[in-house]
């Protein structure tokens, strides 16, 4: 704008007047020092600071919240927000006459929403630090970016840890989440009722559950990894029509993993625990491929009618189980690799010659009637196992690969295609265990 000035802002300034009395296209830059209060911008400005400078919201309320449309607000540092979760406190609330603004590099640190992003669209949230208030329960933070009913926003490149979910996305459709970075949390990645979004090149690590994905359909999830996940690398409950590409989940274990006793969730105390790379509850049409689920309690379960689902070039890599198929119906998933496969490949084309077979009726009593481990080894049930092989009619409903492969040849192909969008994850790992 020909008129916009930069007008430079001391503690001893009234940050509110002079957010009021700022012109379309100004740019406003808070010095070194305290700001106290609860401020709103309505005007279309950029809002920025040096460092050194904080705003401090007092314990209540939002600290920012933003009105007008095509807003630029970034290296703030904003601390101290309300922590009340049914007025929706956070420390930047996009409003929905927020339309296409900008969020970029702040750094946050408080109790209740980090970003909150309500009924507004095109908005950019882009590479904030956010984190969370250890010292209240988890179901008592707010979650660190919460998307409701909006379309077309992007989420990339953030840090988020300590608040009660990562980002949260509720009513929402055609949104991006992508290479964002989200540990130490209940879940790291939560949908709800959204359709047509994508998440791709994300990390999750040291949560209950790294994806939450529910009641939603038409999803992207492409090139996301989890890593010492505790209940769930990906939980799916009443997915529909989405695809699931060249995903990593890794290391998903119960609460007996030592790991546990070194976060900052204090997994040891927590009961219950699943440790299941891939969760499936009552979820159809779906499509799975070159996805390596690994080194977890169970590598993919399934239940509740979760039958229609194509899995086909995907890695399941020692799981303690590989499969548990809880369904009235067999299936057979062509052409994956299972690190426990014991056939051979007599013609060298890369198939097992012999089907693949994880589970048998013995397995399913043991689901439904875990007591009944006491006989594993017993000679009632070898008599029983037996009998399945000698007369398949006794066998249950289960899964079966048919043209299993003999090597991980798929999942190292998709891995050379991960987006350009997690890179900066693995600087950030790096530097970690630095």
């Amino acid at each position: 704008m020909a008129n916009a000035a930069v007008i430079s802002l001391t503690p001893q300034d009234d940050l509110q007047l002079a957010l009021d009395r700022s012109q379309v296209g100004d740019t406003l830059i808070l010095g070194k020092g305290i700001y106290l209060g609860n401020f709103i911008l309505r005007n279309t400005i950029e809002l920025t600071s040096e460092e050194g400078a904080v705003i401090d919201a007092g314990g209540k309320g939002h600290a920012l919240q933003i009105e007008a449309e095509n807003s630029y607000v970034h290296h703030l540092q904003i601390i101290n927000w309300g922590e009340d979760l049914t007025s929706q406190d956070a420390a930047i609330l996009l409003s929905s006459s927020a339309i296409g603004s900008r969020i970029e590099k702040n750094s946050l640190h408080g109790g209740g929403f980090g970003i909150w992003v309500d009924t507004t669209r095109a908005a950019k949230i882009l590479n904030n630090k956010i984190r969370g208030n250890p010292g209240l329960r988890a179901a008592d933070r707010g979650n660190g970016i919460h998307l409701f009913n909006v379309s077309q926003v992007l989420v990339k490149g953030n840090e988020i840890w300590g608040t009660r979910d990562g980002i949260y996305i509720d009513s929402s459709n055609n949104n991006e989440l992508i290479g964002n970075y989200l540990h130490d949390l209940r879940y790291g990645v939560h949908y709800m009722y959204s359709y047509h979004n994508l998440l791709q090149g994300n990390l999750t690590e040291n949560t209950r559950t790294g994806y939450a994905l529910m009641q939603s359909k038409y999803l992207k999830v492409l090139n996301n990894r989890s890593v010492n996940d505790v209940n769930y690398g990906i939980l799916m409950n009443y997915i529909t029509n989405s695809v699931l590409r060249n995903n990593d989940i890794r290391g998903i274990q119960n609460r007996n993993n030592p790991h546990m006793q070194k976060t900052s969730i204090k997994r040891a105390k927590i009961t219950g625990l699943e440790g299941k790379a891939l969760f499936i509850y009552n979820s159809l049409f779906n499509q799975f491929a070159g996805n390596r689920f690994a080194d977890s309690d169970i590598g993919i379960h399934l239940t509740a009618a979760s039958e229609d689902n194509a899995l086909k070039g995907n890695s399941f890599v020692n799981n303690k189980t590989q499969v548990k198929y809880v369904s009235s119906r067999s299936q057979d998933w062509v052409g994956n690799y299972w690190s426990d496969y014991l056939g051979w490949d007599m013609n060298g084309d890369g198939v097992g010659d012999i089907k693949y077979e994880p589970n048998d009726s013995v397995d399913q009593i043991l689901w439904k009637f875990p007591s009944a481990r006491l006989l594993l080894n017993s000679p009632a049930i070898e008599t029983l196992r037996w009998v399945q092989r000698q007369f398949p009619v006794f066998k249950g409903p289960g899964v079966i690969d048919s043209q299993p492969l003999m090597t991980e040849t798929i999942w190292k192909e998709a891995e050379t295609k991960l987006s350009d969008e997690s890179d900066f994850l693995q600087e950030r790992i790096q530097a970690g265990a630095e």
